[in-house]
């Protein structure tokens, strides 16, 4: 969405000089950094660029441990991608599930559904907003939203989803989440008599073709036995972005 556009080839490298960086966080916050980036080839400015990224996250209130410019720099996979999920979290995630919260009816989820599908033993989620840290309490917050989110609008259809890892499996709460948004798009009895790996297939092709939503999983990612949750997450965040009017949910 950078003007002109950026791409992406190799994350951990094109990361290295604060480029992609400064440029994202431009994009997904509205605010101006790219004007303090300075192209260069010497690591001290390189460390500058990713710095000055870094300080735009704290000031923002995103929590970022043991995550240093240094480590950035030079490409640490494991860091980059715990910054990108930081990242992801705090502009994606915790923002889309704290509309949720605002939207409905109370401020807190104390009082959400009861049956199998509730969970006593988490303790009631209030309200999220953008101006405390992200601490992992926060990230348990933001994703119980999103699941008791998931769990009201699926249902109905009587897929039982319990978790952001194996409940995901068969394709059908993927295919439950579009039916929801559009009834029209998917029949859940034929759904039932096809495999596993072409509900995948289907709801992934049609979220994209039919809704718009970025194909960022294959059926091979969720066809494992514990099946990455914050990918899961990730991708399952995309239809309340795209489909704001579905947040308006009375918890």
């Amino acid at each position: 969405q950078c003007k002109p556009p950026l791409k992406v080839k190799d994350l951990f490298i094109d990361i290295q000089d604060g480029k992609i960086l400064m440029a994202l966080l431009e994009v997904l916050s509205g605010q101006k950094l790219m004007h303090e980036y300075k192209s260069s080839t010497h690591r001290i400015f390189r460390l500058n660029n990713i710095a000055k990224a870094l300080k735009f996250l704290e000031d923002s209130n995103v929590k970022l441990v043991s995550i240093d410019a240094a480590e950035i720099a030079d490409g640490n996979s494991s860091l980059v991608l715990g910054l990108i999920w930081n990242i992801i979290l705090f502009f994606q995630i915790k923002e889309l599930t704290g509309n949720l919260n605002r939207n409905s009816s109370s401020s807190s989820l104390s009082s959400g559904p009861s049956g199998p599908e509730s969970d006593t033993s988490h303790p009631s989620t209030p309200s999220v907003e953008r101006n405390v840290p992200v601490t992992v309490k926060d990230q348990r917050k933001a994703i119980r939203a999103l699941l008791i989110w998931v769990q009201r609008k699926t249902r109905k259809y009587g897929v039982a989803v319990q978790d952001f890892a194996s409940s995901w499996r068969s394709g059908l709460a993927f295919l439950a989440i579009i039916k929801a948004i559009d009834s029209t798009l998917v029949d859940m009895k034929q759904a039932l008599e096809k495999s596993a790996r072409e509900n995948l297939e289907d709801a992934f092709s049609i979220a994209q073709n039919k809704l718009g939503v970025p194909r960022l999983l294959e059926p091979e990612d969720i066809m494992v036995e514990s099946p990455d949750e914050q990918s899961i997450v990730t991708y399952v965040a995309q239809f309340l972005e795209h489909f704001p009017e579905l947040e308006g949910v009375c918890f």
